[in-house]
């Protein structure tokens, strides 16, 4: 029995083990810890305390839950307009690129799809520097407009830069999806729009758009839950800064994000419980957003 009917479960066994352990019980023990008081002074002898965190963070008290609320409503604002921007810019870019009048395509396909070839952690620590005091960036704009500008320093400008640089980083993801699915649309369509009398903005909106967002709606919700947790960019830019101990403590910086946060509260500062109720109320937040995005996508209504 074991070598007929067993089989599937033997060669599946082994994906299951790893899941397992590499999954599920991380999942286990930061919800385990997240009911207990593991803070730095209790790292070896912490006791549960129950939903005590959990009310921490909802009222916004205590050294680690009083920059909570702050983070959350700049991660969400982070997250619509830099995944918003990197989605617009490939979409631009792919219909131009795509587009029968324009030359040299090939050079343009390339010059779009550097960002997304080149490690991302190298441009990031490369804009760093060039928009720091006495950086290229950072002199270019002051001579240019006649303005005396800090970036790094100052938290509007910071987290404008870092709006702007991920969408330059998340836009050729896109523009790689979006010139697929334009490549794979039959003319006729547009050919038969255009007899009817549809101007090239209609048939933008009524061809294009809904047929790209058929086939990417599903990759484009992953682009939304990618940069609510994206560490990479904020910690490399500016390690979270310009610091505000006035409205973040001294465990946060006014551009981090949750995911930073977190690792401040858990890898830096040794609170590991708070950090680790944080951590479940994103997850069930993201499971939430992508349970619900994916289930109203067209692609998995019809799949």
């Amino acid at each position: 029995m074991l070598r007929t009917d067993g089989f599937p479960f033997l060669i599946t066994a082994p994906a299951l083990i790893v899941i397992v352990f590499i999954v599920i019980v991380p999942i286990l023990t930061a919800i385990m810890i997240s009911f207990t008081n593991m803070d730095p002074q209790n790292q070896n002898k912490f006791t549960w305390v129950g939903l005590n965190n959990y009310l921490t963070i909802a009222k916004g008290q205590g050294i680690a839950g009083q920059a909570f609320w702050h983070i959350f409503g700049w991660t969400v604002v982070w997250t619509l307009l830099a995944s918003t921007l990197a989605i617009v810019l490939g979409f631009i870019f792919a219909l131009l690129v795509n587009n029968e009048r324009i030359k040299g395509k090939k050079f343009f396909r390339t010059v779009y799809l550097l960002p997304w070839a080149i490690p991302a952690f190298i441009t990031i620590m490369f804009f760093s520097i060039m928009t720091s005091r006495g950086g290229i960036i950072a002199n270019a704009l002051n001579s240019l407009f006649n303005i005396s500008l800090d970036i790094k320093n100052n938290t509007f400008q910071t987290r404008a830069t870092l709006i702007l640089l991920q969408g330059w980083l998340g836009h050729s993801y896109i523009f790689l999806l979006t010139t697929g699915v334009l490549q794979a649309i039959p003319k006729d369509l547009y050919e038969a729009a255009s007899i009817d009398g549809a101007t090239g903005i209609q048939r933008t909106f009524k061809i294009t758009i809904p047929l790209v967002l058929f086939q990417i709606a599903p990759m484009l919700i992953n682009q939304y839950t990618f940069n609510f947790n994206n560490f990479s960019i904020i910690y490399l830019y500016n390690q979270g800064g310009p610091f505000n101990p006035e409205v973040y403590g001294n465990l946060a910086g006014s551009s981090d994000i949750l995911i930073s946060y977190i690792y401040k509260l858990t890898m830096e500062s040794q609170y590991q419980a708070i950090g680790a109720a944080i951590t479940v109320f994103i997850s069930i937040i993201l499971i939430v957003i992508s349970y619900f995005g994916y289930k109203n996508s067209s692609a998995f209504k019809e799949y």
